[in-house]
């Protein structure tokens, strides 16, 4: 658990704090988003948790201890970094990259190979191929997901990210977004990540902090947000269409309609569209608008195991009265 309590960041010769009061917890295993407005304080608030700015006054905390009381670079190395430029040192292969951090903690060799190859295949990347390449090989979707590796690479248990997928066009930007999802699935690292894009706070997020000023407006879960957000500032901030937002954060396994196995196989028989369990009921509603069909089943591997019906995802989407 990351804790921050009291934290004042305030530069001299400027007014206001940087950073004001900040007093919030961020859980292990989960993504906390910090979102807002260019100058409103998220990325120094991210950079105090390692030390690369130091708190005016106030204490952070990791899992009790307060990092003041800790080494700075022990503290760094036991925290992953993710930047949006990467920062991939280019006269190093992609695998001497990957096991700098290893190698600074003095890990041997075959342990630092085992480690760069586990690495490669988590983030898709064929180590065959992809380990004795150079930064300068890759395309920009290559070199995130070296940077990924790179940052996992010492299983460090709290991962910073600022704004690591900015650089990357929006079909990149996406892909990187559900890789790194499904990673999270496996690795449940504490992660801070930092972005100006509510879109992606609210698709990454298990919670987002909402600054303006050096302060956090609101600390909610991405559903709570776009239910009920705090101020009219929030509400500037997320924007309209609310209703179709929260229906990407409904996945089709968890507000199906169970069916029984025979249904399901009768189901199959008919040849109508299917879905996963993961796929969200926008995609959903997406796939019936597309096809004209007012329902859709969702399918568990080789088995058929629910349906969504058109009614029902136009209940949920209007069902706190927001707007479409």
């Amino acid at each position: 658990m990351i804790r921050f309590e009291n934290v004042v960041k305030r530069y001299p010769g400027e007014g206001a704090d940087a950073v004001h009061n900040l007093n919030f917890e961020i859980a292990s295993g989960t993504i906390c988003m910090l979102v807002g407005p260019s100058g409103c304080g998220k990325t120094t608030t991210m950079k105090m948790i390692n030390k690369l700015i130091r708190p005016t006054s106030g204490a952070i905390l990791i899992d009790g201890r307060n990092i003041d009381t800790v080494d700075t670079i022990e503290l760094r190395l036991s925290i992953g970094y993710i930047i949006q430029d990467i920062g991939l040192f280019p006269h190093m292969s992609v695998g001497e990259n990957i096991a700098t951090v290893p190698g600074e903690l003095g890990w041997k060799k075959e342990r630092i190979n085992a480690r760069i190859e586990e690495l490669l295949e988590l983030v898709d990347l064929n180590p065959k191929v992809y380990r004795n390449k150079k930064p300068n090989e890759l395309s920009g979707g290559q070199k995130q997901r070296v940077g990924v590796a790179r940052a996992l690479a010492a299983d460090p248990p709290i991962m910073l990210m600022d704004e690591p997928f900015g650089a990357l066009d929006p079909i990149t930007r996406a892909k990187m977004q559900d890789e790194f999802l499904h990673i999270q699935e496996k690795i449940r690292k504490t992660i801070v990540f930092v972005t100006h894009d509510i879109e992606e706070a609210i698709k990454m997020g298990d919670n987002i902090a909402v600054l303006k000023a050096g302060q956090i407006v609101q600390l909610s879960s991405p559903m709570e947000i776009l239910s009920n957000p705090a101020d009219p500032f929030v509400s500037e901030l997320i924007g309209g269409r609310n209703s179709l937002k929260m229906l990407n954060l409904m996945l089709c396994g968890q507000i199906m309609k169970s069916l029984s196995p025979s249904e399901g196989e009768k189901a199959r028989a008919t040849g109508h569209g299917l879905l996963g369990l993961k796929a969200t009921a926008q995609d959903a509603l997406s796939e019936m608008l597309r096809t004209g069909q007012r329902f859709i089943y969702v399918e568990d591997g080789d088995r058929i195991v629910g349906v969504l019906e058109f009614e029902d995802l136009l209940e949920r989407a209007s069902r706190h009265g927001l707007s479409q």
